[in-house]
């Protein structure tokens, strides 16, 4: 039954695999999925009764897969004839499940099928011949794991034949591959056909690729983008977002972000569109919605590009603003309500927030009063390490390239009790002159905290120093926390 779950997705992207035990499960890390289960069931009974031979008077578990994870959701008590029943009062999410042995090896994998009222017989030296009876899903199952498993092995050893073959042995092996790979997708195709209901005909569709079609000329000129968007377009066909049993499965969370990674815009307006539609399709499942929604919180709380946490703000504003933080225990709603109030106010495209800091000679400066083309906001601490690398090194090309071409450095010492050790560096590192070195007075920190407004720690997500922003001569935030070489390509971009 290994095959079916590892081996079947490989086979859709025609590679191969062949069966193999399962790792051993830690104790630890499967405990650590516990708390994910607490609403993994719906209404109903359960009772699986089990013989695992030549195991007794012991504990197995039974588990889950769980997005990217493995989970434990219930156990039993082998008594001396190797007999046990899983057992309670709740059906558990149908899916793709496991019995794991005392030492927390994963036995065998069976389908958990609507009724749950069926019976396993196996040994643990036999983990290919399970028997199970009375679940019609687990027949189907077992049945496709056989198939699978012959398919795969001829599909290994054709392919192995393959990177050996030259000249007129080359097409006809090509050809039986074709042919293995024609078999195997006709057999899923009278799944569909013939068990349209059945939770592998489910898993089929959740596990499906749509393949490329042919480039299509139209007006005598092809129509290359035609293939991606028809891909984009039939992704998720048959697939409804609001079904837990999604989760219960290894290959959906692979899935879904390999859409993300190929199929979906970088840009953040993108991302919002896709993400706002699934979660409004998931909104009614008890395990996926927020499954996915914390999913992508902790994707674009710390994106990957610059601009994408745009999405998280979106998401803040959009569902915990609007009451999903009852999912979140004080700590983690705490966590990020504080984040989403430091990055609303420093969005790509969004006016800066306002400064009007001191300066060394104790006369105000106001970021707005600045006429430049660009002007670059910095943040900083003398005495952090990683500063006093590269400051100098902005200073550099700022007296080599960036003055010449109009470009204004607003500098801020983050701490007003520095100031000794922040005028000493300025002057031992000959900072440029023509830099705006500023900071908070404790006078104007303390009248900006009796007023209740927000400091500009927040509205410029200052947690780490240098915290760095690029701004356009109307002060539009262009760009931020990007390496100075990535800082001076974007103005050169914009010059053009």
């Amino acid at each position: 039954m290994r095959f079916l779950i590892v081996g079947i997705l490989m086979l859709i992207q025609f590679q191969v695999l062949f069966a193999q035990q399962k790792p051993v499960a830690k104790k630890a890390n499967i405990a650590a999925k516990k708390p994910a289960i607490a609403s993994a069931v719906v209404t109903g009974g359960r009772e699986i009764a089990i013989t695992l031979t030549p195991l007794k008077n012991c504990t197995v578990y039974l588990g889950s897969y769980f997005g990217k994870g493995m989970t434990l959701v219930d156990s039993t008590r082998l008594d001396q004839d190797s007999k046990g029943v899983f057992k309670g009062p709740k059906k558990l999410t149908t899916g793709i499940y496991f019995v794991v042995s005392p030492s927390y090896t994963i036995q065998f994998e069976l389908l958990m099928d609507e009724k749950q009222r069926f019976n396993i017989q196996a040994d643990t030296s036999a983990k290919e011949s399970v028997v199970i009876n009375g679940s019609p899903d687990n027949d189907l199952f077992k049945n496709y794991a056989v198939f699978s498993n012959e398919k795969g092995r001829t599909l290994q050893q054709l392919k192995q034949a393959l990177q050996s073959a030259s000249g007129a042995d080359v097409n006809p092996i090509k050809t039986s591959i074709a042919n293995t790979e024609k078999e195997i997708k006709q057999y899923q195709a009278n799944i569909h056909k013939n068990h349209p209901k059945s939770l592998l005909s489910t898993l089929f569709h959740i596990m499906q690729r749509p393949e490329l079609p042919p480039v299509p000329v139209v007006n005598g000129k092809p129509d290359s983008a035609y293939p991606y968007q028809y891909v984009k377009q039939h992704y998720w066909d048959n697939v409804l977002f609001n079904e837990d049993r999604l989760l219960r499965t290894p290959f959906f969370e692979p899935k879904l972000d390999e859409y993300f990674k190929y199929y979906v815009s970088a840009d953040p307006d993108s991302i919002i569109s896709e993400v706002k539609q699934m979660l409004l399709m998931a909104k009614t499942g008890k395990e996926i919605y927020p499954y996915l929604l914390t999913k992508f919180t902790n994707k674009y709380i710390q994106p990957e590009f610059m601009g994408q946490d745009k999405v998280f703000v979106y998401l803040f504003e959009n569902f915990y603003a609007k009451g999903d933080t009852v999912l979140l225990n004080p700590a983690s709603r705490k966590s990020i309500t504080d984040r989403a109030y430091s990055l609303m106010a420093n969005q790509i495209g969004q006016q800066a927030p306002v400064l009007n800091l001191t300066d060394t000679s104790g006369k105000k400066i106001g970021l707005y009063s600045i006429n430049a083309p660009f002007t670059i906001v910095t943040f900083w601490d003398p005495n952090c390490g990683h500063c006093k690398d590269e400051i100098p090194r902005y200073d550099s090309i700022y007296k080599a390239k960036w003055k010449l071409n109009g470009v204004a450095v607003y500098s801020v010492n983050i701490y007003e009790n520095e100031n000794t050790a922040w005028k000493k560096f300025i002057n031992d590192k000959k900072l440029s002159s023509e830099w705006y070195q500023v900071y908070q007075t404790k006078e104007d920190k303390q009248a900006e905290e009796k007023a209740k407004l927000p400091n500009y720690r927040q509205l410029y997500d200052i947690f780490k120093t240098p915290t760095i922003y690029l701004l356009d001569e109307k002060k539009r935030i262009l760009a931020k926390q990007l390496s100075l070489e990535q800082f001076d390509a974007l103005m050169d971009a914009k010059k053009r």
